[in-house]
């Protein structure tokens, strides 16, 4: 029997969550409750469209600078492309001037993404030596106003993605949380490990269950959520709406179908497949030059966790063009190019909102 759990409630051992269930981010409708997580440098179009097929409930973009909006950055504003079956989307800003974002707001908007996320998390030196990402932990007032602004810009619900606090034990959340629902957010994420942390240590859920008893707006648990066991302990143990899918998913959707409680290791020819259709979807939405470096993390995560030998991997990433790594994987697992069509008519055509604002050259892989 599955059961919709209480906000707030605690871990019941013998709970069962429902990951099919749909819930709402304020008006926004989200079919699932595995939500593929924003990540930079990694989610672009491609990744999203694959976390959709694969049956993540909600997608995001990797952050997108608002600087880099508001410059008219070529590669900033490539990050705005929404494809129609990326439905629902959200679509991360960082920033830390309210009015910029909410500029910024607008153009996503615009470009047709579902939802608008801040994001208040990214302990990277270079965005928060900015006043921006995980640093605004530190100035909840201004986190607020950021919050606010952007809430006022547009009618799509405002979702925010934030950390523990910089400081390790940190426990800046619980006040910054509440306060930026108070300024309009319709939902937060909660990845409850320091700034100071990066990705080291443990992701302390208890943190969650206390923000989710403290707000009246859907919590997405994100940390360390790597398989259907634990995904059901998080959310038994937290009350939270829905968790998040981070590195766990990097060139393995298949840990979604798995954390939705469908098992079944993928052949070897199945995961070349989907990685040459990844490749081919990166060139288009890249082009070559970029996406030949682009590509070459995603071989190892692809072909790793034993699926392949570690010096095939590694001859893959020393080739000098995507076409010949396609030639590569097509002679070590012959069956796939069966696989890759299938799939590619299962993908079907492309279809883009193209902004009349943006650069012509975006849309041709530029």
């Amino acid at each position: 029997m599955t059961t919709r759990l209480p906000q707030g409630h605690r871990y019941h051992r013998d709970v069962v969550v429902d990951l099919e269930a749909r819930w709402f981010l304020g008006g926004v409708e989200i079919p699932g409750r595995v939500v593929l997580a924003p990540m930079a440098g990694v989610s672009v179009q491609a990744f999203r469209r694959q976390g959709r097929r694969y049956g993540a409930g909600l997608v995001c973009s990797e952050m997108v600078s608002v600087a880099g909006i508001q410059h008219g950055n070529e590669r900033t504003l490539g990050y705005l492309r929404v494809a129609s079956d990326e439905h629902p989307l959200a679509i991360q800003i960082f920033g830390s001037d309210p009015e910029a974002m909410a500029e910024a707001a607008r153009r996503v908007e615009a470009a047709g993404a579902d939802i608008v996320d801040i994001n208040f998390g990214c302990p990277v030196r270079k965005v928060t030596k900015t006043g921006a990402g995980a640093s605004l932990l530190d100035d909840p007032v201004h986190a607020a106003r950021i919050v606010a602004a952007v809430v006022r810009a547009v009618d799509l619900p405002v979702s925010v993605k934030m950390r523990r606090g910089t400081a390790n034990g940190s426990r800046d959340c619980l006040v910054v949380g509440p306060a930026l629902v108070e300024a309009g957010a319709a939902s937060l994420t909660l990845h409850p490990r320091s700034a100071r942390q990066m990705y080291t240590g443990f992701a302390d859920h208890s943190l969650t269950a206390e923000l989710v008893s403290l707000v009246a707006v859907p919590v997405v648990a994100s940390g360390d959520v790597t398989s259907a066991a634990r995904a059901q302990e998080v959310l038994s143990q937290t009350g939270a709406e829905a968790v998040m899918i981070g590195r766990a998913a990097q060139g393995n959707p298949w840990v979604i179908r798995e954390i939705r409680g469908m098992s079944g290791e993928p052949s070897p020819e199945e995961v070349v497949a989907e990685l040459l259709l990844f490749m081919r979807e990166s060139v288009r939405e890249l082009g070559e030059r970029r996406a030949s470096g682009f590509l070459k993390k995603f071989y190892a995560w692809y072909l790793g966790r034993g699926r392949f030998p570690r010096a095939f991997r590694q001859e893959l990433v020393l080739l000098q063009s995507v076409e010949e790594v396609e030639r590569r994987l097509l002679a070590a697992a012959p069956g796939a190019a069966e696989l890759l069509e299938k799939l590619e008519r299962l993908d079907g055509p492309l279809d883009e909102v193209v902004l009349d604002s943006l650069p012509i050259s975006i849309y041709g892989g530029g």
